[in-house]
């Protein structure tokens, strides 16, 4: 793929990964399934808490979310 990942593709990839359905993943993060919704289509601007949360659920570091880093670190360790 010659263009950069969005926000809203990564965290899409992160939740399929993990095997998560938008209502499993909004119910381990404290969102709703609308909110992971528009997120992973870009519809909304995540906010720092949002960001933090995804950030220490995924195990991954908000500089890769944002786009500042291509390194998905590995091994993640999934709770």
């Amino acid at each position: 793929m010659g263009m950069d990942m969005t926000f809203g593709e990564k965290l899409r990839l992160l939740r399929e990964e993990m095997e998560l359905n938008q209502t499993q993943l909004g119910e381990k993060l404290g969102m709703t399934q609308r909110k992971i919704s528009y997120l992973e289509r870009d519809r909304y601007e995540p906010s720092l808490q949002d960001i933090k949360a995804i950030c220490v659920f995924f195990h991954v570091s908000a500089d890769y979310l944002l786009g500042f880093s291509k390194a998905l670190p590995y091994p993640r360790k999934f709770q």
